[in-house]
């Protein structure tokens, strides 16, 4: 008989690593659910997040081993507005490296009630060309109500709201995520509110949510509390979750209205109404020159029908009075920054600088470059009151809103960081991080984006706390920004050491 000390004891088996693609240690980590940094190593297998380690506390063999030391780690960036579609489309733009270099990997299009209907195609194409970033769209009502009845300046007839409500179920059933509205712009302007509750409800049904552009953000037709009402009004009547584009109170008319109306969000919220925003943390708004001052009325149909009026002897005094009243909402002549144009001389200059030039009123001026081309504009019209009430609110995410010739499409991410984290200490690392990733994937409803989370995607960058920074500006829009050193999208390692790899690996998000 066996001594019992004498007993067969088994060998320890060692467990063998785990073999995985990418392991990213010692990085301060921020996985954008949390506010405080997290002590945590990475893994990336494919394209996916495959293991969430406590630093040094793993036993995996990694192909590569990224030191982030002394650098933050976090999941890529979300930017819930933007326009990139000319970008993505194109065969030398389509990297989206200005959005890359903010640390953002997924961009929303379709906002402000544009972009295009047929979803399913735009996808096909968009991931066939090849794609810097992820994208998720959008479906436009504006973009819907002109394919169903152009531009006309009337209300939708039942059987156009019901070719309208098929498009929408489409491009819902396509992976839409939700119904945009920009009901500011025409043709959404000529809009009443029952025809996008009746939009909203379809979206509702699969879940989507309802992103607008206010019908007014400051005093243009039913001012900006009334126009926040009927977008809760929608929300409210639709059970639809309300998104509002760019939250703002623009213009000297509205300036110190944030505080009613984040008083109005609140209390919606309590009575059950699910809201979030979006905001860009710039004092100027940027749109075309005819959106800013001219009359909407002026502007039904076709561009034909649009020059005509603006030359109409008949209409000249109503015009020119709603044109100047336009102008003076804005903050004056002074106040419109001419960003893009055919002309690249009038470039940099104002409107009343441009007036001048002409030697003849702001009115007149504003007239004639319409008709000359498209002009986009800087508006320098928010108060720095109501954009910082609005960036502490806890359901305000971060956005650029981009668009040629505004730094915001360039470094909107960094600007943010740096002026209102940084600078004046308004948010903390981790809630600037959480309002530029999980949150905004939460309110959107991307299921596996925006966290540092086992069986998310592989959305990740490591970036210089001390060195992210805009470089663009108002004389230089279009200057990419510093700071991201390292960026994985869909685990493939785009930018590597601050430098773009000549990788496309977006992909269509829903």
């Amino acid at each position: 008989m066996l001594n019992a000390c004498s007993e067969h004891k088994p060998k320890a088996v060692t467990k063998k690593p785990t073999p995985i693609d990418t392991l990213i240690i010692n990085g301060t980590a921020y996985d954008g659910i949390n506010l405080e940094a997290q002590t945590i190593d990475v893994a990336i297998c494919g394209s996916d997040i495959c293991g969430i380690y406590r630093q040094g506390q793993h036993n995996v063999q990694a192909k590569n081993i990224i030191d982030a030391r002394g650098k933050i780690v976090s999941p890529g960036f979300i930017d819930p507005h933007t326009h990139t579609l000319e970008e993505l489309y194109s065969n030398d733009k389509n990297h989206n490296l200005n959005y890359l270099t903010q640390g953002v990997t997924s961009v929303v299009n379709g906002n402000d009630g544009e972009g295009p209907v047929d979803v399913a195609k735009t996808a096909l194409e968009l991931e066939a060309n090849g794609i810097g970033t992820n994208v998720a769209l959008l479906v436009g009502h504006g973009s819907i109500r002109e394919q169903v009845m152009g531009r006309a300046q009337r209300y939708a007839s039942a059987e156009e709201l019901k070719e309208m409500s098929q498009l929408l179920t489409q491009a819902m059933e396509a992976g839409a995520l939700g119904l945009s509205s920009g009901l500011y712009y025409v043709p959404g302007s000529f809009a009443n509110t029952e025809e996008v509750i009746t939009l909203a409800k379809i979206a509702s049904k699969y879940n989507g949510i309802y992103d607008t552009h206010l019908r007014d953000e400051s005093t243009f037709n039913i001012g900006f509390l009334a126009a926040l009402d009927e977008a809760i009004h929608i929300a409210d009547t639709a059970d639809i979750h309300l998104h509002l584009a760019h939250i703002k109170a623009l213009g000297v008319d509205v300036w110190g209205q944030s505080s009613q109306a984040i008083e109005k969000i609140n209390q919606a919220q309590a009575k059950g109404v699910s809201i979030s925003a979006d905001q860009y943390p710039w004092l100027a708004s940027g749109t075309k020159l005819r959106s800013a001052v001219m009359p909407k009325w002026v502007m039904a149909d076709s561009k034909q029908a649009f020059h005509q009026r603006l030359n109409d002897v008949s209409l000249a005094d109503k015009l020119r009075a709603e044109i100047q009243e336009n102008v003076r909402r804005r903050g004056g002549p002074t106040s419109l920054l001419i960003t893009a144009f055919k002309d690249s001389e009038l470039v940099g200059l104002n409107l009343a600088e441009v007036a001048k030039m002409r030697q003849q009123d702001a009115v007149t001026t504003a007239i004639e470059l319409v008709q000359e081309g498209e002009v986009r504009v800087a508006s320098f019209n928010m108060s720095p009151t109501d954009v910082e009430a609005f960036m502490i609110q806890p359901w305000v995410v971060t956005s650029s809103d981009g668009t040629n010739g505004h730094p915001r499409k360039f470094a909107s991410f960094p600007q943010k960081y740096q002026q209102y984290a940084i600078k004046k200490g308004l948010l903390t690392l981790g809630e600037f991080i959480n309002k530029s990733s999980g949150q905004t994937a939460n309110l959107l409803g991307l299921k596996n984006r925006g966290q540092l989370t086992e069986g998310y995607k592989a959305d990740i960058i490591i970036f210089d706390a001390d060195n992210f920074s805009p470089n663009a500006d108002f004389s230089n829009w279009n200057k990419y920004s510093s700071g991201i050193e390292q960026v994985w999208l869909n685990g493939q390692n785009v930018i590597k050491d601050g430098k773009y790899q000549q990788k496309l690996a977006g992909k269509f998000v829903h």
